[in-house]
């Protein structure tokens, strides 16, 4: 810790007893040796979006704009289960979605999951995937039968 008890860059080696896994155990205590134990968990092993935050703010300190904003949306994600958040990945691949299930999706960061800022990034890329024909085509409608014979 430095100035105004703000940790400082690494976390991992400047505020290791601060820093802390998803499951709530400091980051110090998560060693090969507790693996070989048998003692961690798979929530030892995810970051919490407080530490992306973090990240985020150096980041952003040290002049990298773009950085600073991947990891906020990351700390956003952390809400989001893997199950979720694979399906959401497979729904933003090109051709995979309609605009309207893009905005869908949007809302549904922004209302269910708090993510405002994936929301945001979502619809850019639905407006963007529109523009450039991107977007999942409806299929034809079936041609009509024609009982005039």
């Amino acid at each position: 810790m430095t100035k105004n008890n703000q940790p400082t860059y690494p976390l991992g080696e400047d505020a290791g007893t601060e820093v802390m896994a998803a499951s709530g155990r400091k980051i110090k205590d998560i060693t090969l040796e507790a693996i070989a134990r048998g003692e961690l968990n798979g929530a030892d092993l995810l970051i919490k979006p407080d530490t992306l935050l973090m990240q985020a703010r150096f980041a952003r300190e040290g002049g990298f704009t773009q950085l600073a904003e991947n990891l906020e949306r990351a700390a956003e994600l952390t809400a989001v289960p893997n199950d979720e958040l694979l399906r959401m990945y497979e729904t933003l691949r090109p051709g995979r979605a309609t605009h309207a299930e893009m905005i869908a999706l949007a809302e549904r960061l922004e209302l269910q999951f708090h993510a405002p800022l994936n929301a945001a990034l979502v619809r850019e890329a639905a407006m963007v995937y529109l523009a450039r024909n991107l977007v999942k085509r409806s299929p034809p409608p079936a041609p009509m039968a024609d009982d005039t014979y």
